[in-house]
């Protein structure tokens, strides 16, 4: 069998925004039901302060399973250069022979988004229509996108540390959606009015606090992929009803709830649900308009295979 090959221009031009989102929705529902499975991540520190990341899992009786082999570079904004490029590998479940090499950063943006799009759709006020976005460089531009397709927004506010950087993004956001977006100084003045806020950054200490934010405000906190680094502080996770993606992935590896219970702020009951519980009806997500609601998403292998499956739709 010789397998497909999806650059990333391939993949960016198949795999659209809803059908990612009701993709993440179902396999998010499957995966809490013990229907899905994956490995544990494996990261190894490489030079020039990367990391090689190893995943694998597969998908319901029937369907391929498969790995993700990725590289994160995080100083690659500064040369132009996305800093998670690898490759998903798909295999065939009835001969296990490679069926697809698909390219991984493109895959990664559209079902990471849309996997905070879908956490959202079940956490976020119904009536939710301004938004507060953390950073300015691929994952912010895609949480709009996805944001758009669950929410009726009518407000984007941005904050990042470069001026330039965030001026330009709130530019790119009204040009390619028409939607009003305001360039904060700081990040305070860019949560104060937001119903949802969305941290994908790469800050290795807190930028956002329990007390900068309003109640009945989601949160989805997407930067931090492993433990260390954290977006936001211990009061902000005690404060909220917290779901895990995956609460096994979360416990080990989720830097912002491993400070708070560190710090003494939670136990491990914090992490009320998995957000496949919520989706699948099982845990109610938010009680009350006044809930301060987050969701933390390490991602996970089976989303990847999800939406890698899409693109033989």
């Amino acid at each position: 069998m010789n397998p497909k090959f999806f650059d990333s221009d391939t993949v960016r031009a198949s795999l659209g925004f809803p059908d990612c989102i009701n993709a993440m929705r179902s396999t998010m529902i499957a995966l809490s039901a013990g229907e899905l499975a994956g490995l544990p991540r494996q990261i190894l520190q490489v030079p020039n302060s990367g990391m090689l990341g190893l995943m694998g899992g597969r998908l319901a009786a029937g369907a391929p399973f498969g790995a993700k082999i990725v590289s994160v570079f995080p100083g690659n904004h500064a040369r132009g250069l996305e800093s998670h490029q690898g490759a998903i590998v798909l295999f065939d479940p009835a001969s296990g022979a490679p069926r697809a090499i698909i390219d991984a950063g493109e895959v990664t943006r559209i079902r990471t988004a849309s996997a905070s799009a879908a956490a959202t759709d079940c956490l976020a006020r119904s009536d939710a229509r301004s938004m507060a976005v953390l950073g300015y460089g691929t994952q912010a531009m895609a949480h709009v996108e996805a944001m758009l397709c669950v929410r009726d927004l009518s407000a984007i506010t941005v904050w990042g540390r470069d001026e330039g950087k965030r001026r330009g993004f709130s530019a790119r956001v009204q040009q390619c959606f028409g939607i009003s977006c305001h360039a904060a100084r700081d990040v305070r003045e860019a949560v104060a009015e937001a119903d949802i806020i969305c941290t994908t950054t790469s800050a290795s200490e807190p930028i956002l606090l329990g007390a900068d934010l309003q109640r009945g405000v989601h949160v989805n906190l997407v930067g931090s992929g492993f433990a260390g680094p954290r977006e936001v502080d211990g009061e902000l996770v005690a404060l909220s009803r917290f779901f895990a993606d995956d609460r096994v992935n979360v416990m080990s590896q989720g830097a912002e709830f491993l400070h708070a219970r560190k710090a003494g702020l939670v136990g491990d009951d914090h992490i009320l649900a998995e957000i496949g519980e919520v989706m699948a009806g099982t845990v109610i997500g938010r009680s009350s308009q006044d809930d301060i609601t987050v969701y933390k998403s390490l991602g996970h292998i089976v989303q990847d295979l999800a939406a890698a499956e899409l693109l033989f739709g």
